[in-house]
């Protein structure tokens, strides 16, 4: 039964993987069905981030008081709602309630997956190490829908609309996965007030400020990847730029699910979790100035992939090495503030590249993700250093 319940916590990011890159994935097809701009995309983009703000705020302690369970079902009923909802979309505003919707599923399924590896896998005695392999599930969720998306549309000859019925329909095979799993039980005489003390605990504060940085990162090239490389292939002849882009986004998450597996090989990474951080960051910001500065699409290929392997630690390790700093009957609540501060960065740095795109090239609107990694390369400093000075 205990493998059963990390197989769904696996799916449970995987979801999450399929709820923050489908907008990427079908970007160019929905801005045309729906008649919208780049700015206007974005919109929809700071609609699901924004939601998913509020909603991971609750979520966290939501687990920890009422457990695993009744969440995560209702997270993949909720994402599968969305997707359908979404798939028939003909005007903005569906689309923006689809969007809103899709933001309440991926937090509930996010909370769930990421707070209950740490403590399913390696016996729970190693967090860090833990993250990273559950979320290379993660990155196996970038890569297949991408794939799904462009397969269908290219292959089979298929509009997005089925693409997004099919998603739609998987993930409400895996809440029925769910329905028949048994989790571990909620904690008992959890408070709210034990969430509420831990917004000013050192420890928290700082993860949720790299988790900021991070999810800024990720969300604006996996928003903007498909975009940019349709760019790059634009002075191209005889190719669909379309399709070979949508392909460039799955490299992003062959490169994010390779860059977790390998990590997770290392050994007792929670204590050297820091100096792979800093790292995977410096690279990082490697990635998106050769973003900024490529000619050509292969030049926009290798940044993707550099990025891709350089994003892949960050999230999960920053979540170990915070974990085990706490007892595991907190880990939701602790979740829930790191991600949902992480989820602003989300949500209003893909909408400011969006629209200074327009009348420019995302090439160039790619400086603010430059100036975000930086700042979170300063930040990685100290992620390490600071410990839990409040009480469990």
């Amino acid at each position: 039964m205990k493998k059963m319940t990390a197989a769904v916590a696996l799916m449970a990011v995987f979801t999450l993987a399929i709820c923050l890159i489908i907008l990427g994935s079908v970007s160019t097809e929905l801005m045309n069905a729906l008649d919208i701009d780049s700015g206007r995309f974005g919109t929809l983009v700071l609609a699901l981030f924004l939601t998913s703000f509020f909603v991971q705020l609750i979520t966290g302690p939501l687990v920890d008081k009422i457990g695993h369970k009744p969440v995560v079902v209702f997270g993949f009923a909720a994402t599968s709602l969305s997707m359908f909802i979404l798939s028939f979309a003909t005007s903005f505003n569906v689309a923006l309630i689809a969007c809103i919707i899709l933001g309440i599923g991926a937090m509930s399924v996010n909370t769930v997956g990421n707070t209950l590896i740490p403590v399913v896998l390696f016996e729970g005695k190693d967090p860090a190490r833990a993250s990273n392999f559950g979320n290379g599930f993660f990155g196996l969720g970038y890569i297949l829908t991408p794939l799904l998306v462009v397969f269908i549309i290219n292959s089979l000859n298929y509009s997005y609309h089925t693409a997004l019925i099919v998603i739609a329909v998987l993930c409400l095979v895996f809440l029925a996965l769910a329905l028949f799993t048994s989790f571990p039980a909620a904690t008992t005489g959890f408070k709210f007030s034990k969430a509420l003390g831990l917004l000013l605990n050192p420890a928290v504060i700082i993860a949720a400020l790299g988790m900021f940085c991070y999810t800024s990162l990720e969300s604006s090239v996996s928003t903007w990847i498909k975009k940019l490389m349709e760019e790059l292939y634009s002075n191209s002849t005889g190719i669909d730029a379309t399709a070979r882009a949508g392909l460039v986004l799955s490299l992003f998450g062959v490169a994010m699910m390779a860059g977790r597996f390998l990590t997770s090989s290392i050994k007792n990474l929670t204590a050297i979790g820091t100096k792979v951080i800093i790292t995977a960051t410096i690279l990082a910001i490697l990635s998106v100035v050769l973003m900024m500065v490529a000619k050509s699409p292969v030049i926009g290929i290798v940044a993707v992939i550099i990025a891709g392997i350089s994003f892949a630690p960050i999230f999960p390790t920053i979540v170990g090495i915070t974990f085990a700093k706490f007892e595991s009957g907190l880990y939701g609540s602790i979740f829930g503030i790191i991600f949902a501060i992480g989820l602003l960065g989300g949500t209003f740095v893909p909408k400011i590249i969006g629209n200074l795109s327009i009348g420019s090239t995302i090439q160039e609107s790619l400086l603010v993700a430059v100036v975000i990694a930086v700042i979170l390369l300063v930040i990685s400093l100290f992620i390490g250093r600071i410990k839990n000075t409040g009480t469990d």
